[in-house]
């Protein structure tokens, strides 16, 4: 690449110009971390993306693979990626820290997970001694495989954990044989189904008491590009309720599949499966919706040193119009 060295004055001009048109950009586009190569959960951004609502608002969002929601958490913090979409422990986690983001929105209330076991693995009881994956030794999935494993009388401290930050991941270790049993996503859950791996429980039967996951954000970003935010939030909206008019499902079915490179009849199962679970809620409000909940479960494991008052880990002023 041939270089060009400019004056002084004129290497200042550009400077300036580009500084302005950095500033433009930054204005209009929305990084948002997101854990692998895209899954449902992002389903709405997909949506929206489709159908050209960020367009029409007015900004670019680009979502960012990272391997774990931990290593979403640390990009965001970092200012990295603006926004971050995942379970809530690593956000609060971060913030108990001293971590400048803050949860501005709840993403997918009831949880859509499943544990799938290997063939041979009938109940939880047939896991003592066995391998589990799970997403991570502080993952919110362990939070649900443990509560689904103590109610049907497992204790987790007697199986043998390995991890994998993503659905995907889990679902082929799971299939290679290297696993007992799992803790899988739709539509990865109907895939399981139709190999004939064995449904051992729905975490949502078993943990209701706070949301699944949520958007979390960079503080500095939001106050600096608080219309961008705003903007993105409302796109958001649009595909929420754009996906529940199932005159539209085999549309939304089409966009996770070029989106995530699933299988369509597995795809098509998820989408019906997320309208019953009612996964989204248009507003996604967070006051109220038990994530001071987690956080007493996270601060009685030993994981959060100060208070577990919601008021620490929002910041309304960011979302309000």
């Amino acid at each position: 690449m041939r270089h060009i060295r400019w004056p002084a004055t004129v290497s200042g001009a550009i400077a300036a110009i580009f500084m302005v048109a950095s500033t433009a950009d930054a204005a209009d586009k929305v990084l948002i971390g997101d854990v692998g190569a895209g899954n449902a959960t992002n389903w709405p951004v997909y949506i929206a993306e489709a159908n050209g609502y960020f367009r029409q608002l007015g900004v670019d969002v680009e979502l960012v693979g990272t391997p774990s929601s931990a290593a979403s958490t640390q990009q965001l913090a970092a200012g990295s990626v603006n926004l971050n979409t995942g379970g809530v422990a690593d956000p609060l986690r971060a913030i108990d820290q001293g971590a400048p983001i803050r949860i501005v929105r709840i993403v997918i209330g009831p949880s859509p997970y499943e544990v799938f076991a290997a063939k041979d693995i009938k109940s939880f009881a047939d896991l003592r001694k066995k391998t589990v994956m799970i997403g991570g030794a502080k993952d919110i999935t362990r939070v649900y495989f443990e509560d689904m494993a103590k109610a049907n009388g497992l204790d987790p401290a007697e199986t043998d954990y390995v991890y994998a930050g993503s659905t995907v991941a889990r679902f082929a270790a799971l299939t290679s044989g290297s696993i007992a049993a799992t803790i899988l996503f739709p539509p990865f859950t109907f895939k399981a189904e139709g190999q004939g791996y064995n449904r051992l429980g729905a975490s949502a039967d078993f943990t209701k008491n706070f949301p699944f996951t949520a958007f979390s954000v960079n503080q500095a970003w939001a106050k600096a590009y608080k219309p961008a935010l705003t903007k993105f939030l409302a796109g958001f909206s649009r595909g929420v309720d754009w996906f529940y008019d199932k005159a539209n499902k085999q549309a939304a079915v089409d966009m996770l599949v070029k989106a995530t490179k699933s299988d369509p009849a597995d795809t098509a199962a998820a989408y019906d499966f997320f309208n019953r679970l009612h996964a989204w809620d248009r507003d996604g409000q967070v006051e109220g919706s038990g994530i001071e909940n987690f956080a007493k479960i996270l601060k009685a494991q030993g994981e959060l040193e100060g208070s577990t008052d919601i008021a620490r880990f929002i910041d309304p002023s960011l979302t309000a119009k």
